[in-house]
């Protein structure tokens, strides 16, 4: 299957309004799923202010460049995760954006106090404009979730608290 008749399948799944469909022909396996939130667009991050500064300073003398500037474009650090005893975490599996509804306006999947099951989903991550269940891999309560919705999470990154 190349890339012609890829686009083509998928323009006519949405027309069809089809939210999923798998293909399989010979050693090639193509499976096509549309999520509730149907497109997400990611816009690009502007420019840093800090790479203008520095261009700025690296142009003027020492000496009448005064204090350097501050770096604008550190980003923060994931804050550390105390675990408690006893409780499981629920880890990031890939790197993505944290969804806690399955749509936008939603209820949110779990929220702390909620008794959950082995398999039940908890969020979505979404990696490449694919939307990722990420399941509960242990039954209990929610006792802490540990990321805000539309938050960038990274790979291992605690989701979830889980008193068994």
């Amino acid at each position: 299957m190349n890339a012609k008749e890829l686009k083509e399948l998928i323009e006519f799944l949405v027309e069809k309004d089809i939210s999923e469909f798998e293909l399989e022909r010979g050693d090639v396996k193509v499976r096509l799923k549309r999520g509730a939130y149907g497109m997400v667009v990611t816009a690009p991050a502007p420019p840093a202010p800090a790479v203008a500064a520095a261009a700025v300073a690296a142009s003027v003398p020492a000496a009448a460049a005064g204090p350097p500037a501050p770096n604008l474009s550190a980003v923060p650090p994931v804050p550390e995760v105390v675990e408690e005893t006893g409780l499981h975490m629920v880890r990031s599996p890939i790197v993505g954006t944290f969804y806690e509804a399955g749509s936008p306006g939603a209820p949110p999947f779990v929220k702390p106090g909620d008794v959950v099951q082995n398999g039940q989903v908890l969020c979505i991550i979404e990696a490449m404009k694919l939307m990722n269940e990420i399941e509960s891999d242990a039954g209990g309560t929610i006792v802490k979730r540990y990321v805000e919705n539309a938050q960038p999470v990274e790979y291992g990154q605690p989701l979830f608290a889980i008193r068994p």
